[in-house]
């Protein structure tokens, strides 16, 4: 994410190193090689200099001259102008209403679908909310299709209305029978196009005004980088939305869409899409962004990825089996599933600082854990219960079984033994 940003401004940082202090000579240099990273990253040119020159002005104020080395004051003025930049804070969702009704919109092929069914799931997930979707794309029927095949994934109900061809109706049905069944929140899926037109921006602004939304979101490709930006800005004269869900931010290496919308549009980015699971939404927190373009990694995120998958009962449970010298393979498992639920592993490497560099050009799949499932799977019950159990003619049925070597599931078998020999002292230093 932002892999390209991030080092060409760790790049323009290093002008600065070694410098005992900020002069309008070298902080020129510095604020213009910025600026040219800015642009790289298909910022916004106008964006990019009002950025620019915010920077330099705060750079060069007497107060903060003598304070830090030149180079650490640097990244922490452009960290704070970039959090700025993005809107400053994360902006909560307005859910007022009976139900609270949230309109999708955006061109075909953005994720608007998939991301009303994303929306829908940390709505019900982290909010409590009883959702219902309505697909109101009345012209791709696999938008129906792929909105009732989504809802099911999610738990979340979907009007479907299959026979209904008047979007504006139906929306209005949709609603009625959400009020009806006391659903909390309606999310209207409405259709795309591959362009702006008339017909498009009358008909979604006609839905708009039959179902009055508390909230309408404009979805967004962020690695179309500024015909995202361009296009928001056209959406928005129109149909004056209330912020923006910007998709696939986990491919989008350069980040302009997520640097410029906010001063081009003047809404607010509110979610982001970080990949294609139904969890992969995530609430945009702009100085969390700043933090990860500068190479700081998101240590709050993580966390809160963390905490959302933990289990009190269990972790107490796993704690003691752990004192007793007792984990075993069943536990293993159980906690590789817990990490894979957090996300992608790039992504959550990515939220550590410093991790990005050092793992640049290495590619981490998110099927890393797929040979220890199968090793773990080819045994049986006893013997995952047992580890200490496994014999020669154990280990080569185990390893013929999954496919593996005998010299793969032995170095497996030590990194366990390793785990869970740190897991205890870690447990005997707690209780110290």
């Amino acid at each position: 994410m932002f892999n390209n940003l991030s080092e060409r401004l760790e790049r323009s940082f290093k002008i600065l190193k070694g410098e005992g202090r900020i002069t309008d000579i070298n902080i020129a240099e510095t604020v213009k090689d910025i600026r040219k990273a800015l642009l790289e990253a298909d910022v916004n040119y106008k964006t990019a200099k009002q950025f620019t020159d915010r920077v330099k002005e705060k750079a060069l104020g007497e107060k903060v001259i003598t304070a830090v080395r030149p180079g650490q004051l640097m990244v922490k003025i452009t960290h704070d102008e970039l959090a700025l930049l993005m809107g400053g804070e994360a902006v909560e969702m307005n859910l007022k209403g009976n139900p609270a009704v949230i309109l999708m919109a955006g061109l075909q092929g953005s994720g608007k679908t998939t991301h009303a069914a994303k929306l829908a799931n940390y709505l019900q997930t982290k909010k409590g909310r009883r959702v219902m979707l309505a697909a109101c794309d009345v012209y791709r029927p696999a938008a129906i299709e792929q909105l009732r095949v989504l809802g099911e994934q999610v738990n979340a109900k979907v009007y479907l209305a299959q026979e209904e061809k008047d979007p504006v109706k139906k929306a209005k049905d949709a609603l009625k029978e959400a009020r009806t069944y006391g659903y909390d929140v309606l999310i209207v899926d409405t259709a795309g196009r591959l362009a702006i037109d008339e017909q498009m921006m009358n008909e979604i602004a006609a839905i708009k005004e039959a179902v009055e939304p508390s909230e309408t979101l404009f979805v967004v490709d962020s690695m179309t980088g500024q015909d995202a930006v361009n296009t928001a800005k056209e959406f928005n004269d129109r149909l004056d939305f209330d912020g923006v869900i910007l998709t696939k931010l986990d491919g989008d290496a350069r980040g302009g869409a997520a640097l410029s919308i906010r001063s081009v549009v003047d809404k607010p980015i509110k979610f982001i899409g970080t990949g294609e699971k139904m969890d992969a939404l995530d609430v945009f927190h702009p100085a969390r962004m700043a933090d990860r373009i500068l190479g700081m990694g998101d240590v709050v995120s993580l966390v809160e990825r963390a905490q959302a998958q933990y289990d009190e009962q269990e972790a107490r449970r796993l704690s003691k089996k752990i004192a007793k010298n007792q984990f075993d393979f069943n536990d293993f498992i159980g906690q590789l599933e817990q990490i894979k639920k957090m996300g992608s592993m790039k992504d959550l490497m990515g939220m550590i600082p410093g991790m990005d560099k050092a793992l640049k050009d290495v590619e981490i799949s998110d099927d890393a854990f797929k040979p220890i499932e199968a090793m773990i799977g080819s045994m049986t019950p006893y013997e995952r219960a047992n580890p200490g159990c496994l014999n020669g003619s154990r280990k080569e049925r185990i390893a013929k079984g999954s496919g593996r070597t005998i010299v793969e599931l032995n170095r497996f078998l030590k990194q366990f033994e390793q785990s869970a020999k740190m897991m205890r002292k870690v447990q005997q230093m707690r209780r110290r």
